[in-house]
């Protein structure tokens, strides 16, 4: 076997070992997973339009953002305050060029959810950049490494089908360690996986054409960061915006 193919290996056998240890544990977690979420409720999507501009000028970039919760923009007001609306100004800011960006983002979907449900609603347009904003419910939902990948691969190539000349952003998978909403042991358990999930996608996209994942950040602002504990406030995305604009900047050529 080849390296990534003994890395996924790995990562697998960890992955059902952690299950078969947790397995007598499971009703404890479900029911501590069901009082959190009943605790801190559900936000509702940004509000305003799912479309906008940064910048001023002719002839502007075109962004799709795609995604989960964080892409519908649960914490924030509008889109524009939120992840698809930070996005693309931050990227506007380094192309120096106007950037015109579309957003669909559902709650609670993972990467499989995301081909069913949210690609085929994708315009039949052309785009210069897209976002995927995907991995937070691939944790919640415990997708098992080999699934992450295979579900995540699929989703990369269907994209990549409808754009071919697009440079494709990834966001990383959740820092839930310091989520303060998600009490212990769930929180460690589920932290373990998003690591998972992270090494994983850093390994199989690295050989991916114009495919750019940011990883987990070593250092991670925590001030004002959080709306609810589990989703980013309007704080929370423009830092997080900003953070992956510069770090696909310094290491990418794009």
């Amino acid at each position: 076997m080849d390296n990534g193919t003994d890395n996924l290996s790995r990562l697998q056998r960890q992955f059902m070992l952690g299950s078969a240890v947790l397995l007598p544990f499971t009703p404890l977690l479900l029911l501590q997973g069901q009082v959190t979420r009943w605790k801190i409720g559900v936000l509702p999507d940004a509000g305003g339009e799912r479309h906008g501009r940064y910048g001023d000028g002719p002839n502007p970039a075109k962004l799709y953002v795609i995604g989960e919760s964080t892409v519908a923009g649960l914490g924030a007001r509008t889109h524009e305050l939120a992840l698809a609306g930070q996005f693309a100004k931050n990227l506007s800011e380094h192309i120096a060029r106007p950037v015109a960006w579309t957003v669909l983002g559902k709650n609670g979907v993972t990467a499989r959810r995301t081909i069913e449900d949210l690609v085929p609603q994708m315009p039949d347009e052309q785009f210069d950049y897209i976002l995927l904003g995907i991995g937070g419910n691939d944790v919640m939902k415990l997708s098992s490494p080999r699934k992450w990948r295979t579900d995540m691969l699929e989703l990369i190539s269907i994209v990549r089908e409808k754009n071919p000349n697009a440079v494709i952003f990834i966001s990383n998978c959740p820092m839930i360690i310091y989520a303060p909403a998600l009490p212990e042991p769930i929180r460690s358990i589920l932290w373990r996986l998003s690591q998972m999930h992270n090494a994983n996608i850093v390994e199989f996209t690295r050989a991916l054409d114009r495919v750019f994942y940011y990883p987990q950040p070593a250092d991670f602002r925590l001030e004002g960061f959080w709306a609810d504990g589990i989703h980013p406030s309007e704080q929370g995305y423009a830092d997080w915006a900003e953070a992956m604009i510069k770090y696909f900047a310094k290491h990418h050529e794009w």
